[in-house]
C-alpha cells in the first residue's frame, strides 16, 4: 500500500503494508460525501496525501447504518448521485443500488487503498507551532489508540449520530411487553411476519417501512402527532428513459438530466416560499384525489407550509396503496403512555402491537463529536461563527459537509469538493500553511444568530440540537443558505484574496 493509508487493518481484517502517520488532508467519514471528498483530491489535488477514516467496518455511512425493510433515498439520484458518475437506474434508489454506486466509485478510482476502517476519531488538537492537526484515533473493536497528524481535515461524517437514533421518553415504555426498536438499529433477527405493528412518526423513513412490512406483517399503523407533506409520483424519469433508449451517451444523459431536475427543484422551492397556500393545494389535491377529502384533511394536512421541513416523495404512491388495500392505517393522535399491550392514546383509545417502531428521527451530531482544541484550548463550537456553513471561526484548516434540506446533500458535496482543493492548491501556491475565516471590521455589527432560521426550515433533530451549532450572522458570508441554486455560482468564484480569509 502507498503511504497515503494509515490502516492498521483494512476491510477484510489483513494487515496493509507502511506505516504513514502524517497526511496533508484527513478526511473523516467514508460515507457519500467523503468517498467524493477522496474523488476531489484525486483529481484537483493529486500531489497531495490524504486518508479516510471510518468508525463503522465498510464504506456507505447513512447506507451503511440504516437495514431497514424498504430503506430506500428520499431524493433522486440524478442529483443526489455524483455529478462525475452517471446514474443509471430509477431516481429513487434502495439502499442496496446506493451502496453498489459508491463500490463503483471506490474501484474505479483506486481508493479503497486510502480508507482505514473500525477507527473513530476522538479529539483533534490543532498546533499552532507545527500548523498541524494532531488527532486521537481508536480502534472501535480493541480500543487501541494511536495519533496521526494532518495539515487539513475534511469532516465528511454527515449530521447525525449513527450509534443510536433518536426516541422520545414517554410514560410506561417498560411495561410495554412486545419488541420496541428504531429503525436506525434494525436487530438482524427482526421479524415482522403477521406481526401487528405501530410505527410511531410521519416522515420519509415512516412511508419507507410501512409498505416494506405491510407485504408480510399482520397489519401497520402509523401513529403521527401531526402530518407531514408527501408527494407520490412514478419512480421513473420520463426524460432519462428517452435518452437511454435514444442511446445518448450516459455521461451526457446524466447531466441533462441532472439539470432538468434541479430546475425543477429550484422552480418548486421558488413556488413554495413564494405562494405557500397554492403549493399547499396542489400537493394535498393530488392526495385526496388518491384518498378522498376526508382522509386527507384528517391525517395527511401538515400544520406548516411547503418546505419548512422536507417533502417526503412516496415512489409509486406504494404507501397509500398499502393503506387503501387495508394492510396498513393511520392514526393522527398524542401518546399518553405505554401499556403491556400497546400505546394508550389521550383519547383513551388502546393501539396494540406486537412491535413498536420508533421513526421519530435522529440525535444531531457537530463535527461528529469530536473534542477540538487549539494548542489544548478547547474550543466551544457553539461560540463560534460558520463561514458559509463550511468553516468556522476559531477552527484552523478545517471544513465541514453538511449538505441542503430543500436539495440533494450530494450537490453541496461536490461544490465543496471544488472549494477546498482549490482553497489547497491556493495556499501551496502562496506558501501558506493555515487559514481561518474571521470577522472582518466591515462586520463589526453583524447580528449572530441559530444555525438555521426556525421560521425557515424546522425539523425536530434541528430543532433539538441547534443550540450545539456554530451560530449564523446576517450576511450571506456568515449563514448556510441552503440555496444550491445560488451557491452553484457563488462558491466557485469565491475570492480566495478576501479578508474574510485569515492565513499565515
Amino acid at each position: 500500500m502507498s503511504d497515503g493509508n494509515l490502516s492498521e487493518r483494512t476491510r477484510d481484517g489483513s494487515e496493509p503494508a507502511g506505516d504513514a502517520h502524517q497526511f496533508d488532508v484527513l478526511i473523516v467519514g467514508a460515507g457519500i460525501s467523503g468517498i467524493g471528498a477522496a474523488w476531489h483530491m484525486q483529481t484537483q489535488a493529486p500531489g497531495k496525501t490524504f486518508s479516510i477514516v471510518e468508525t463503522l467496518a465498510d464504506f456507505g455511512g447513512t447506507w451503511r447504518t440504516h437495514t431497514y425493510p424498504g430503506v430506500r433515498s428520499d431524493s433522486d439520484l440524478h442529483t443526489f448521485g455524483y455529478r462525475f458518475k452517471a446514474w443509471r437506474g430509477p431516481p429513487i434508489a434502495t439502499g442496496e443500488e446506493i451502496l453498489a454506486y459508491m463500490g463503483e466509485v471506490i474501484d474505479e478510482n483506486d481508493i479503497a487503498r486510502h480508507i482505514q476502517y473500525r477507527t473513530r476519531v476522538l479529539t483533534a488538537d490543532w498546533s499552532e507551532t507545527d500548523c498541524r492537526w494532531v488527532v486521537d484515533l481508536e480502534d472501535v473493536e480493541t480500543g487501541a489508540r494511536r495519533q496521526v497528524t494532518a495539515g487539513f481535515l475534511w469532516m465528511c461524517q454527515g449530521y447525525y449520530r449513527h450509534s443510536e437514533g433518536y426516541t422520545p421518553e414517554w410514560p410506561g415504555m417498560d411495561d410495554f411487553q412486545g419488541r420496541l426498536v428504531h429503525p436506525q438499529t434494525w436487530p438482524e433477527d427482526m421479524d415482522c411476519d403477521g406481526k401487528r405493528i405501530v410505527v410511531i412518526g410521519s416522515g420519509a423513513t415512516a412511508a419507507t417501512l410501512i409498505p416494506a412490512l405491510a407485504e408480510t406483517a399482520g397489519h401497520v399503523t402509523m401513529l403521527q402527532r401531526s402530518p407531514t407533506y408527501f408527494t407520490p409520483g412514478r419512480n421513473r424519469n420520463e426524460l432519462a428513459e428517452t435518452l437511454r433508449e435514444l442511446e445518448i451517451d450516459p455521461d451526457w444523459t446524466h447531466e441533462i438530466v441532472r439539470r432538468a431536475m434541479l430546475k425543477t427543484g429550484a422552480q418548486m422551492t421558488k413556488r413554495a416560499l413564494e405562494e405557500p397556500d397554492l403549493v399547499r393545494e396542489e400537493l394535498l389535491g393530488v392526495l385526496r384525489g388518491l384518498m378522498g377529502e376526508d382522509y386527507v384533511a384528517e391525517h395527511f394536512t401538515p400544520r406548516y407550509a411547503p418546505w419548512r421541513q422536507r417533502i417526503a416523495f412516496v415512489p409509486n404512491g406504494d404507501f397509500f396503496q398499502a393503506v387503501k388495500a387495508g394492510k396498513a392505517g393511520v392514526v393522527t393522535a398524542e401518546i399518553d403512555r405505554f401499556v403491556p399491550e400497546g400505546i394508550h392514546l389521550k383519547s383513551g383509545k388502546v393501539l396494540e402491537a406486537d412491535i413498536i417502531i420508533t421513526a421519530t428521527g435522529f440525535n444531531l451530531n457537530v463535527l461528529g463529536d469530536i473534542a477540538f482544541s487549539v494548542d489544548s484550548r478547547p474550543v466551544d463550537l457553539s461560540q463560534s461563527v460558520t463561514y458559509r456553513g463550511m468553516m468556522f471561526t476559531g477552527l484552523p484548516n478545517l471544513a465541514w459537509v453538511f449538505g441542503y434540506f430543500r436539495a440533494s446533500w450530494t450537490l453541496r458535496a461536490d461544490i465543496m469538493g471544488d472549494f477546498v482543493t482549490r482553497l489547497l492548491r491556493h495556499m501551496d501556491e502562496k506558501g501558506l500553511r493555515r487559514v481561518e475565516p474571521a470577522l472582518r471590521p466591515e462586520d463589526a455589527d453583524i447580528k449572530l444568530g441559530p444555525w438555521i432560521d426556525p421560521e425557515d426550515f424546522n425539523p425536530g433533530y434541528m430543532m433539538r440540537g441547534v443550540h450545539l451549532m456554530p451560530k449564523a450572522g446576517d450576511r450571506p458570508e456568515w449563514r448556510h443558505t441552503q440555496d444550491y441554486w445560488s451557491e452553484k455560482d457563488v462558491l466557485p468564484v469565491l475570492d480566495l484574496e478576501d479578508p474574510i480569509f485569515r492565513y499565515r
